[in-house]
């Protein structure tokens, strides 16, 4: 799918730089998984504390499997 987009030129620019890109479109695609992933992490972060632990949970036995 093609989408034009109007993106700041040094903004860009910066992170193609940074990220040692080849191309544009290489940039904006990683920068947006960069993002998704970065929200679903703090997601998960937001469920901490929020479930009780299973008392009967092995943790031990896990590390054999």
């Amino acid at each position: 799918m093609t989408t034009n987009l109007a993106i700041d030129d040094d903004l860009i620019n910066e992170a193609l730089t940074l990220g040692h890109f080849k191309t544009k479109e290489d940039t904006v695609v990683t920068a947006l998984r960069e993002f998704i992933n970065h929200r679903k992490q703090a997601e998960v972060i937001d469920l901490f504390g929020k479930f009780d632990p299973d008392p009967d949970y092995d943790y031990k036995q896990g590390r054999h499997s």
